[in-house]
């Protein structure tokens, strides 16, 4: 049954930074995040373009070189506007997931990555070791929009009965 997952991401949306004024004065954002056929969202955080939604949403993986797709939207009556969209290359984090790190001390940073034309990061972004899970942090600037960034937490969860990266 598990045996085409590699594991699972959970993607922690922590924050909304800066983001796109759509309505009169502000925006009613939400982020949806993607991979493939799954799509989960998290709650719309009224008239805030800071929003603190701090939510987890945990998505399966059957191939790490897809990229999770986030979105972000202005929740409004009819349609909702686009606030910016942004890719996330997973594979640094299932690369540091490989090397079944055992023994290593908490907040050991094994990896770390830079923004540039590449990736959607908006500062450098680390791998770590948090309670013995491989955890990344990062700042994503959205692109197809004016302003704004998004505050991301990764984690890697292993399934057993998976097929394993």
């Amino acid at each position: 049954m598990l045996d085409h997952l590699v594991g699972l991401v959970k993607v922690r949306v922590v924050r909304g930074v800066n983001l796109a004024i759509r309505d009169l004065r502000s925006s009613d954002p939400y982020a949806v995040v993607r991979i493939g056929k799954q799509k989960l969202r998290t709650r719309v955080i009224k008239k805030n373009t800071n929003p603190e939604w701090n939510e987890e949403l945990t998505l399966s993986i059957e191939d790490p070189a897809h990229p999770v797709k986030l979105e972000v939207f202005d929740k409004d009556t009819f349609v909702d506007d686009s606030m910016g969209n942004a890719e996330l290359d997973i594979r640094p984090l299932v690369e540091v997931v490989k090397m079944k790190l055992q023994d290593v001390a908490d907040g050991t940073v094994v990896k770390k990555l830079v923004p540039n034309r590449q990736n959607c990061l908006a500062e450098e972004s680390s791998i770590y070791i948090s309670e013995g899970k491989v955890k990344q942090d990062l700042v994503i600037r959205l692109k197809n929009v004016e302003c704004g960034e998004i505050e991301l937490q990764l984690q890697w969860v292993d399934l057993p009965g998976s097929k394993g990266v």
